[in-house]
C-alpha cells in the first residue's frame, strides 16, 4: 500500500496553523521502508543489464591494452631485429650502406615512434568506438561527420599529406640521414635536419634549403657505399708508355701508404691504360674507390703528387685533348722578296722594261 492510500483512508487532515507549515516534515519509516523498496526493485530489474554492460566494457578496454602492448613490443623486435641484420650485412662487403650507429638509433626510432603512434591510435580508436556501441550510443551521424571532417581536411592540407607520408617512406627506407651530401634536385646540400614533412639542407655556399618531402621526386645520395676518384691525365704522344705506367704505379703505392690516405682509399689505386689517343696527345686514366664524399680530396691529392712525379722523370704533360704544334723559330727575313734588278733605274734591265717616251712634236714654217 502506497502512502497516498494510507492518507486518503485517515480522512481530510486539518489545515496547518502556522506554527505547523513552519516546522519541516520528518519522513517516518514506512516511507523509507517503501523509497528502499523501490530502489530494490529497480536494482534488481537492471542489475542483468548493468552487469552486462560493465562486463563488455572491461573485456573491452582489457583486449584493447593486451593488445596494444603486444603490438608495440613486436614493432620493437622487428625494428631492432632489422638493425640486426643491416649490421651483418655491413660487415660482410665494403659496399654497404655508411650509417654509423648513432644514425642508426635515431633511424630506429624514428620508425620505431611512427608505426607505435599508428597502432595506438587504431587500437584506442576501436576500442573507443565499440565502448560507446556498448552504451548503445548511435554512431551513424559521429561517423559521418567524421567522415565528411576528414574528406575535407583531406582536399585542404593534401600537400600536407603528401609530404607526411613521403617523409614516413623515406625513413623507412632510409634514403638519407643527417650528415649525408644529397642532390634532391630541386637543391642540393649537406642534410642538417630530417622531419616528416621538411628535410633542411646546407648548400656550398651555406644557405640553408627548406625542402618539401613531397616535392622530392629523385634523390641522388652522395654519402652511402663509396665514391669514385677518377684523374685523367694527357701526355704526349711521343712518350714512352711503360715509362708513365711505371711512374703513375710508384705515385699510387706510395699514396696508397701514407696516412691519412689509407683510410680514405677504399681499394688500391688502379692506372685503367689509355682513355684515348688524339693526333698529338694520349689520355691516361687513373681511378680509385674512396670514402663517401671524399673523392675531390683524393684527386687533387693525386694530381699533385702526379704532377710532381712527372716533372721529376720529364714526361711531358699537355694541357688540352689535343697537344698543340711546335713551331719553329720563325726568320724575320723569311716573308720578304729577294732584291731585284728592277729596283735600280740605271740597270739595262729598268731600262728595257722602262715605256719609250713618246716623240716631241715637229712645227712646220711656211
Amino acid at each position: 500500500m502506497s502512502l497516498s492510500a494510507v492518507l486518503l483512508a485517515a480522512g481530510p487532515s486539518p489545515s496547518p496553523t502556522p506554527s505547523d507549515s513552519e516546522t519541516p516534515r520528518v519522513p517516518s519509516l514506512q516511507d523509507a521502508q517503501e523509497s528502499a523498496t523501490n530502489a530494490a526493485g529497480w536494482v534488481e530489474q537492471n542489475w542483468s543489464t548493468w552487469l552486462a554492460i560493465g562486463l563488455r566494457v572491461l573485456l573491452i578496454v582489457a583486449i584493447a591494452v593486451i593488445l596494444r602492448v603486444v603490438v608495440r613490443r613486436s614493432i620493437t623486435k622487428l625494428i631492432d631485429r632489422m638493425n640486426r641484420n643491416h649490421q651483418t650485412g655491413e660487415s660482410s662487403a665494403i659496399g654497404g650502406l655508411l650509417v654509423n650507429v648513432e644514425r642508426r638509433r635515431q633511424r630506429s626510432q624514428a620508425i620505431g615512434s611512427v608505426l607505435r603512434s599508428v597502432a595506438s591510435f587504431l587500437i584506442i580508436g576501436t576500442a573507443a568506438l565499440m565502448i560507446l556501441g556498448t552504451f548503445q550510443i548511435n554512431l551513424a551521424p559521429l561517423l559521418a561527420s567524421a567522415g565528411v571532417a576528414g574528406v575535407a581536411i583531406g582536399f585542404g592540407a593534401r600537400n600536407l599529406v603528401t609530404d607526411f607520408l613521403s617523409g614516413v617512406f623515406m625513413i623507412l627506407e632510409d634514403q638519407y640521414g643527417v650528415g649525408d651530401t644529397i642532390d634532391a634536385g630541386v637543391a642540393s646540400g649537406e642534410v642538417i635536419e630530417v622531419g616528416l614533412r621538411v628535410t633542411k639542407l646546407r648548400g656550398d655556399g651555406g644557405e640553408i634549403w627548406y625542402v618539401r618531402n613531397g616535392e622530392v621526386k629523385r634523390i641522388g645520395n652522395l654519402s652511402q657505399g663509396w665514391a669514385t676518384a677518377n684523374v685523367d691525365v694527357t701526355v704526349h704522344a711521343g712518350e714512352d708508355l711503360d715509362r708513365v705506367k711505371a711512374t703513375l704505379d710508384e705515385v699510387a703505392e706510395k699514396m696508397g701508404a701514407e696516412e691519412p690516405w689509407n683510410e680514405l682509399l677504399w681499394g688500391p689505386i688502379e692506372v685503367l691504360g689509355l682513355d684515348s689517343v688524339l693526333l698529338d696527345s694520349m689520355v691516361v686514366r687513373v681511378t680509385a674507390k674512396t670514402m663517401p664524399g671524399k673523392s675531390l680530396t683524393v684527386e687533387r691529392e693525386l694530381r699533385w703528387r702526379i704532377k710532381r712525379a712527372f716533372d721529376a722523370a720529364g714526361i711531358r704533360i699537355v694541357g688540352g685533348a689535343t697537344a698543340p704544334v711546335e713551331e719553329q723559330p720563325v726568320d724575320p727575313t723569311a716573308g720578304m722578296a729577294a732584291p731585284s734588278v728592277y729596283a735600280n733605274a740605271t740597270s739595262p734591265q729598268s731600262a728595257a722594261a722602262s715605256p719609250l717616251a713618246p716623240p716631241a712634236p715637229t712645227s712646220t714654217t711656211k
